[in-house]
Protein backbone atom coordinates (compact mmCIF):
# COMPACT_ATOMS: atom_id res chain seq x y z
CA UNK A 1 0.00 0.00 0.00
CA UNK A 2 1.22 3.53 -0.87
CA UNK A 3 0.90 6.01 1.20
CA UNK A 4 -1.50 6.41 4.17
CA UNK A 5 -4.98 4.59 5.06
CA UNK A 6 -7.97 7.00 5.27
CA UNK A 7 -9.29 7.63 8.82
CA UNK A 8 -12.08 5.33 7.62
CA UNK A 9 -10.29 2.72 6.10
CA UNK A 10 -7.68 2.11 9.37
CA UNK A 11 -11.19 2.27 11.59
CA UNK A 12 -12.54 -0.99 9.62
CA UNK A 13 -8.86 -2.35 9.29
CA UNK A 14 -8.94 -2.51 12.99
CA UNK A 15 -12.43 -3.64 13.65
CA UNK A 16 -11.47 -6.76 11.10
CA UNK A 17 -8.29 -7.03 13.41
CA UNK A 18 -9.85 -7.27 16.41
CA UNK A 19 -12.74 -9.05 15.12
CA UNK A 20 -10.23 -11.78 13.55
CA UNK A 21 -7.02 -12.14 15.30
CA UNK A 22 -6.55 -14.41 17.65
CA UNK A 23 -3.72 -13.47 20.12
CA UNK A 24 -2.58 -10.18 21.58
CA UNK A 25 0.74 -9.12 23.65
CA UNK A 26 -1.35 -7.35 27.17
CA UNK A 27 1.49 -5.89 29.13
CA UNK A 28 0.66 -5.37 32.84
CA UNK A 29 2.59 -4.22 35.93
CA UNK A 30 2.73 -5.87 39.32
CA UNK A 31 1.59 -3.87 41.14
CA UNK A 32 3.65 -4.12 44.54
CA UNK A 33 7.14 -3.84 42.73
CA UNK A 34 6.58 -1.90 39.48
CA UNK A 35 8.18 -5.17 37.47
CA UNK A 36 6.59 -4.71 34.21
CA UNK A 37 5.03 -7.86 32.28
CA UNK A 38 3.91 -8.83 28.53
CA UNK A 39 2.39 -11.97 28.45
CA UNK A 40 0.45 -13.28 24.77
CA UNK A 41 -2.83 -14.30 25.87
CA UNK A 42 -6.10 -15.08 23.51
CA UNK A 43 -8.87 -13.00 22.74
CA UNK A 44 -12.31 -12.68 21.64
CA UNK A 45 -13.70 -8.86 20.64
CA UNK A 46 -16.91 -9.05 22.45
CA UNK A 47 -19.48 -5.80 22.65
CA UNK A 48 -16.57 -3.58 22.10
CA UNK A 49 -14.74 -5.01 24.95
CA UNK A 50 -11.89 -7.44 24.54
CA UNK A 51 -11.97 -10.90 26.26
CA UNK A 52 -9.16 -12.42 27.88
CA UNK A 53 -8.90 -15.98 30.24
CA UNK A 54 -5.67 -16.40 32.25
CA UNK A 55 -4.91 -18.30 35.51
CA UNK A 56 -5.67 -16.64 38.40
CA UNK A 57 -2.22 -17.78 40.17
CA UNK A 58 0.12 -16.67 37.46
CA UNK A 59 1.31 -13.34 37.34
CA UNK A 60 -0.65 -11.57 34.57
CA UNK A 61 -3.88 -12.65 36.06
CA UNK A 62 -2.48 -11.42 39.41
CA UNK A 63 -1.50 -7.73 37.80
CA UNK A 64 -4.69 -7.94 36.01
CA UNK A 65 -6.55 -8.37 38.99
CA UNK A 66 -4.64 -5.68 41.05
CA UNK A 67 -3.98 -3.22 38.48
CA UNK A 68 -6.39 -2.55 36.19
CA UNK A 69 -4.76 -0.03 33.75
CA UNK A 70 -3.41 -2.47 30.89
CA UNK A 71 -2.33 -1.87 27.48
CA UNK A 72 -2.66 -4.25 24.51
CA UNK A 73 -0.58 -4.95 21.57
CA UNK A 74 -2.59 -7.00 18.15
CA UNK A 75 -1.10 -7.76 14.84
CA UNK A 76 2.00 -7.29 13.62
CA UNK A 77 5.00 -4.10 14.16
CA UNK A 78 4.33 -2.55 10.80
CA UNK A 79 0.02 -3.00 11.00
CA UNK A 80 -0.89 -2.82 14.67
CA UNK A 81 -3.35 -1.99 17.11
CA UNK A 82 -2.70 -0.46 19.97
CA UNK A 83 -5.55 -0.39 22.85
CA UNK A 84 -5.23 1.10 26.08
CA UNK A 85 -7.81 0.76 28.84
CA UNK A 86 -9.24 -0.71 31.87
CA UNK A 87 -9.68 -4.22 33.16
CA UNK A 88 -12.03 -5.82 35.45
CA UNK A 89 -12.00 -9.64 36.85
CA UNK A 90 -15.24 -11.59 35.24
CA UNK A 91 -15.15 -14.92 37.51
CA UNK A 92 -18.00 -16.44 35.49
CA UNK A 93 -19.86 -15.30 31.86
CA UNK A 94 -22.61 -16.57 30.24
CA UNK A 95 -22.72 -19.08 28.15
CA UNK A 96 -23.22 -18.40 24.77
CA UNK A 97 -20.22 -15.62 25.72
CA UNK A 98 -18.00 -18.76 26.79
CA UNK A 99 -18.92 -20.56 23.44
CA UNK A 100 -18.21 -17.93 21.15
CA UNK A 101 -14.89 -16.97 23.55
CA UNK A 102 -13.96 -21.26 22.85
CA UNK A 103 -14.56 -21.14 19.28
CA UNK A 104 -12.63 -18.59 18.79
CA UNK A 105 -9.95 -19.13 20.83
CA UNK A 106 -9.23 -22.84 20.33
CA UNK A 107 -9.71 -23.65 24.39
CA UNK A 108 -12.41 -23.55 26.97
CA UNK A 109 -11.29 -22.23 30.31
CA UNK A 110 -14.78 -23.12 31.73
CA UNK A 111 -13.02 -26.91 31.38
CA UNK A 112 -9.62 -26.11 33.76
CA UNK A 113 -9.91 -26.90 37.17
CA UNK A 114 -7.89 -24.26 38.81
CA UNK A 115 -9.35 -20.31 39.27
CA UNK A 116 -8.97 -19.15 35.49
CA UNK A 117 -11.16 -16.32 35.40
CA UNK A 118 -11.72 -13.63 32.23
CA UNK A 119 -10.67 -10.66 32.19
CA UNK A 120 -12.51 -7.69 30.16
CA UNK A 121 -10.66 -4.54 28.67
CA UNK A 122 -13.00 -1.28 27.85
CA UNK A 123 -10.67 0.18 25.39
CA UNK A 124 -9.53 4.25 26.85
CA UNK A 125 -7.60 4.38 23.54
CA UNK A 126 -6.75 2.62 20.14
CA UNK A 127 -4.36 3.59 17.92
CA UNK A 128 -3.48 2.28 14.46
CA UNK A 129 -0.64 2.68 12.24
CA UNK A 130 1.32 0.38 9.83
CA UNK A 131 4.22 3.07 8.65
CA UNK A 132 5.79 6.68 9.93
CA UNK A 133 2.89 7.90 7.39
CA UNK A 134 0.63 7.33 9.36
CA UNK A 135 1.57 7.88 12.77
CA UNK A 136 -0.34 11.33 12.40
CA UNK A 137 -4.32 9.74 12.06
CA UNK A 138 -2.93 7.19 14.35
CA UNK A 139 -5.50 7.97 17.35
CA UNK A 140 -9.07 6.39 16.56
CA UNK A 141 -9.80 6.21 20.15
CA UNK A 142 -9.94 8.82 23.10
CA UNK A 143 -11.34 8.34 26.00
CA UNK A 144 -13.29 5.40 25.34
CA UNK A 145 -14.92 7.87 21.91
CA UNK A 146 -14.35 6.49 18.29
CA UNK A 147 -12.98 9.38 16.78
CA UNK A 148 -14.34 8.42 13.49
Amino acid sequence: MIGPRSTEQRHADALYRLGHDVDAWVATTDTATGAPRLTPLSFLWHDETLLFATSASGATGRNLAANPSVQVGIGLTRDVVLVQGTVEVVPTVPKALGDAFATKTGFDPRTITTAFPYFRLTPRTIQVWREEDELAGRWLMRDGVWLA
